[in-house]
């Protein structure tokens, strides 16, 4: 039962993932959450850092779209200056909003991932989607309302999958 939560990987941040990693294993596209994935919940716009991560992806031939729970306005400022496809009010861990980010990358399954720093809605629903996941630690400490809540029923998740032996890494 446990398994549906597991990351199929796990990295500190993004930048830890280069275009060759995901090429070299015949990845065409990137999903990635937003909140507390690429920048902080609370920050308006990309970072320098995080635009050019994105761009050098683009660039390598990788499609990346952006899947979030978050509202449109929010979104679409995020990514419309980095001329980034998205995903608005995607309602994760369901499976609607990963087939429509397939559908408009003209994507399959296995030629994509699933980046996110929540058990709850990004791993989760990627993993029910079949997707190849990959766990980021939460770039802020802090979260939005909503996350809370799904935040404390991980950490009772994690000390599970701990006990049972089925991750090795450090929170």
């Amino acid at each position: 039962m446990y398994n549906i939560f597991l990351p199929d990987e796990y990295v500190k941040d993004v930048y830890q993932l280069s275009p060759s990693d995901f090429i070299n294993k015949g990845i065409k596209g990137i999903i990635t959450d937003l909140d507390n994935t690429l920048v902080a919940w609370d920050r308006p716009d990309a970072t320098p850092e995080i635009a050019t991560w994105i761009k050098d992806m683009q660039d390598a031939g990788l499609q990346v779209t952006i899947l979030s729970n978050n509202n449109e306005l929010r979104v679409k400022a995020f990514c419309d200056p980095i001329e980034t496809p998205f995903i608005f009010s995607a309602r994760k861990p369901l499976s609607k909003a990963f087939k429509k980010a397939l559908t408009q990358m003209e994507l399959q399954k296995e030629e994509v991932v699933m980046i996110g720093d929540q058990l709850m809605t990004d791993i989760l629903g990627g993993n029910r989607f079949g997707l190849h996941t990959i766990l980021v630690v939460p770039v802020a400490s802090s979260d939005g309302v909503m996350t809370k809540f799904n935040r404390q029923l991980e950490r009772r998740i994690m000390k599970t999958l701990k006990r049972k032996g089925m991750i090795s890494w450090e929170e």
